[in-house]
């Protein structure tokens, strides 16, 4: 996202919420379609302006996701009170993206991992199989909707439960594909959790060095510990996206063991202590977790700004 639209008040730091796909995704329970919009609505209300709504694959596989055309249609609506709202799911492949493109999303992303074992278990393609559902995706958005972004996220690009480490070159090799295939942009998840700060800085570095401006978001789970030290470490280097869950809700069901994406309460709080502008109102964002835990009673959430609560005389960047 281009943050000079948003004026010299606006946001310095883009959270991207992914908690209504990647949360929902990573639980037993299913969230019904009224609480999912209801749980949409608090968010946008929050101030969050990208928000990933869900995730266009085959119900019997997600039952999940299975309402994700009826959730994208309602968070739509919202635009008009929330100028500026971009509504975006992750599709797998091309049968995805055109139901993706015909519900009107705005942007898409597609999970591409760097580790072969973790893709064969999410996606059952190899990495160069993706690169061709890629290509066949991005042919499709230049024909039917041009104005739609396309960004990948590269998963387990920090280490993989399933195949261990993963080597950086690889990395950045699968990175330049998919800039080459013509994504707007390219990310680097965390998705088992396995990142440490001095890794986040070395290998964010190198991508802003190979992609410039097609270098996107950082994706940082809390599995160990250290998911705010990484995000403050790809802040450092020049990230200015982060995604991040309501209450760390999520995971990744296809990686054994990788567990809490990045608190968005906690990360909001981080930088708008650090005087960095996100946009978001944090006494919204945490009434937020009233509908999710209302829509999935019982279900853990985490952060510890809400249990803590906000310092005395906090006032935002």
């Amino acid at each position: 996202m281009n943050f000079s639209k948003h004026g010299p008040a606006g946001p310095q730091v883009l959270i991207s919420e992914v908690g209504p796909r990647d949360g929902l995704q990573s639980v037993g329970a299913t969230m019904a379609t009224a609480d999912k919009c209801r749980w949409i609505d608090a968010l946008a209300a929050a101030g969050l302006r990208e928000i990933e709504v869900g995730s266009f694959v085959p119900a019997k596989l997600l039952p999940q996701m299975a309402d994700v055309a009826e959730v994208v249609r309602h968070a739509l609506t919202l635009t008009a009170r929330y100028p500026g709202l971009s509504v975006m799911a992750l599709v797998p492949n091309r049968r995805g993206a055109e139901a993706a493109l015909a519900s009107g999303v705005h942007k898409l992303t597609l999970p591409v991992s760097a580790s072969e074992a973790h893709s064969l278990a999410n996606v059952r393609k190899t990495r160069e199989q993706m690169l061709d559902e890629l290509r066949e995706v991005l042919a499709l958005r230049r024909e039917r909707a041009p104005g739609v972004a396309v960004e990948v996220g590269l998963s387990t690009a920090f280490g993989c439960t399933l195949q261990g480490a993963v080597d950086e070159d690889d990395v950045i090799r699968l990175a330049v594909a998919c800039a080459q295939a013509g994504v707007d942009e390219v990310g680097l998840s965390d998705t088992t959790g396995m990142a440490h700060p001095a890794q986040v800085r070395r290998l964010f570095t190198r991508l802003r060095a190979e992609l410039g401006g097609h270098a996107g978001a950082a994706h940082m789970h809390n599995t160990r510990g250290l998911g705010l030290a990484n995000c403050l470490a790809a802040f450092d280097v020049g990230v200015r996206t982060f995604d991040a869950s309501l209450g760390g809700l999520g995971g990744c069901p296809y990686a054994p063991g990788a567990s809490g994406n990045v608190v968005t309460e906690d990360l909001v709080f981080m930088f708008e202590a650090m005087g960095l502008r996100t946009g978001v109102d944090l006494e919204k964002l945490i009434a937020a977790r009233a509908p999710l835990q209302a829509g999935l009673p019982g279900e853990p959430v985490y952060g510890m700004i809400p249990e803590a609560g906000l310092p005395k005389g906090w006032h935002v960047a």
